[in-house]
């Protein structure tokens, strides 16, 4: 069976189609940012390491490792592209380098995270 969709209309509101393409115009840094903060999120191992530098503010690339059970040049490519993305970013202390979340990317996924930790909440009572 053809699902056979279209839309017709007899007048186009000009006013609510330029005020949103405006609003558009007006947003597009913040559509990109976020665009790219939720493509980079988007793969389950990345978002797992978001959420672990949000819960304990920093962590190195072998602190990921045990905790992800993932080999560290695995890691590395992950925290790479997200510090690539400018997402996150890296405190050299001594051999060590530390990752943390950038201030600005943190307020984007905290209700990420919020969500998370509420489902895990509700499916254990």
């Amino acid at each position: 069976m053809e699902n056979n969709q279209s839309c017709s209309r007899i007048f186009a509101d000009k006013v609510q189609i330029d005020n949103c393409k405006e609003t558009l115009q007006t947003n597009l840094k913040a559509f990109s940012q976020l665009g790219n903060l939720l493509a980079l999120a988007g793969n389950e191992v990345r978002l797992k390491i978001l959420f672990l530098l949000e819960e304990e503010n920093e962590l190195c690339p072998c602190d990921l490792s045990d905790i992800l059970e993932m080999s560290i040049p695995a890691i590395s490519q992950h925290l790479r592209k997200l510090k690539d993305g400018n997402i996150i970013e890296a405190r050299r202390s001594g051999q060590t380098i530390f990752y943390s979340l950038k201030p600005e990317q943190l307020s984007l996924l905290r209700p990420f995270f919020k969500h998370i930790v509420n489902q895990t909440k509700k499916e254990s009572v």
